[in-house]
């Protein structure tokens, strides 16, 4: 029997870190890992979209995932996305991920070509098969992938006894319920939305993972322990918090994680960079916004994880 524990409770996505120069900092990268084993989060999601994946290169790619994997010493659950928008890359990066220990690897469809489900269906498993002692996480987010995650194929990918898990950033939370009724036993949905970990929670996900989770990690705790007490009404002032910093930081002409990235710095003294092009970077006309939301989840810290 797969041991699910350790994909329950809060991953946050992993953010990309740079130098000065923009290229991969491996010691930021390790700064940044033990700043998420500081705050007692389950685990963390390396290379996905918080990770700037589809911008670097498989070799920034390899040492963001080394260098966590030395910082982690075995206290996090670390999931490695993998995917690239051909199999061969993807093949190296699932097997040099396998090498190092993680306890899955994930991957979203390939994007720009709409493949037909049986094509979707091959890129996955051969992936899989690259990582052939590895759980495989099915990363459904159609909303920028451009294709979902239907049941046949789910059906499908689960005659794959590696397929341990479904990342689920579908907006509809009904899709968490079928992904967990066709699942069965033992099977693995996380929730996406970070807006909406409370009800993903009570529809059954068995943990989340986020891109904001990393900025308030407190807070996404918080709602996973309050969920677990059922006290549902104190998790949903919580959740509407988080949601009013993330629309907060949605709100600067700079990338969400470049806003991200300068709320760490302010809050954690944490530097781990800006973000690579073609993402915006911040402009001086962004800071006083970014202060808010800094200081936001501050109140809501001290409000609600006092």
């Amino acid at each position: 029997m797969r041991n699910i524990e350790k994909y329950q409770g809060i991953i946050p996505a992993f953010y990309a870190c740079y130098d000065e120069k923009g290229e991969v900092d491996g010691e930021r990268v390790q700064a940044l890992t033990g700043y998420m084993v500081k705050k007692g989060v389950k685990g963390v999601y390396v290379g996905g979209s918080s990770g700037e994946c589809i911008y670097q290169t498989v070799a920034d790619r390899k040492l963001t995932l080394e260098r966590v994997m030395e910082a982690a010493e075995g206290k996090l659950t670390v999931i490695a996305h993998v995917a690239c928008n051909n199999t061969k890359e993807s093949q190296e990066l699932a097997a040099h991920a396998q090498s190092l220990g993680v306890d899955a690897i994930a991957a979203i469809p390939p994007i720009y070509f709409h493949l037909p489900e049986y094509a979707i269906a091959q890129y996955w498993n051969d992936i899989s098969d690259a990582a052939p002692d590895t759980d495989f996480v099915i990363y459904n987010i159609p909303q920028l992938a451009g294709v979902a995650l239907t049941m046949p194929l789910f059906r499908e990918m689960k005659k794959n006894p590696r397929v341990a898990a479904v990342k689920n950033s579908s907006m509809p939370v009904q899709d968490i319920q079928m992904f967990k009724a066709e699942g069965g036993e033992g099977f693995v949905v996380f929730n996406g939305p970070d807006e909406q970990l409370v009800s993903g929670l009570a529809m059954g996900a068995d943990g989340g993972i986020g891109g904001t989770y990393g900025v308030m990690p407190e807070l996404y705790l918080k709602i996973e322990e309050l969920v677990k007490a059922n006290n549902l009404e104190q998790a949903r002032r919580v959740q509407y918090a988080c949601n009013e910093v993330i629309y907060g930081m949605c709100a600067c002409h700079g990338n969400l994680y470049g806003v991200i990235k300068e709320i760490l710095k302010i809050r954690e003294g944490l530097d781990i960079g800006g973000v690579r092009k073609p993402l915006a970077s911040l402009v001086p006309e962004d800071m006083e916004q970014v202060k808010k939301c800094a200081a936001m989840i501050d109140r809501a810290v001290r409000e609600f994880c006092a």
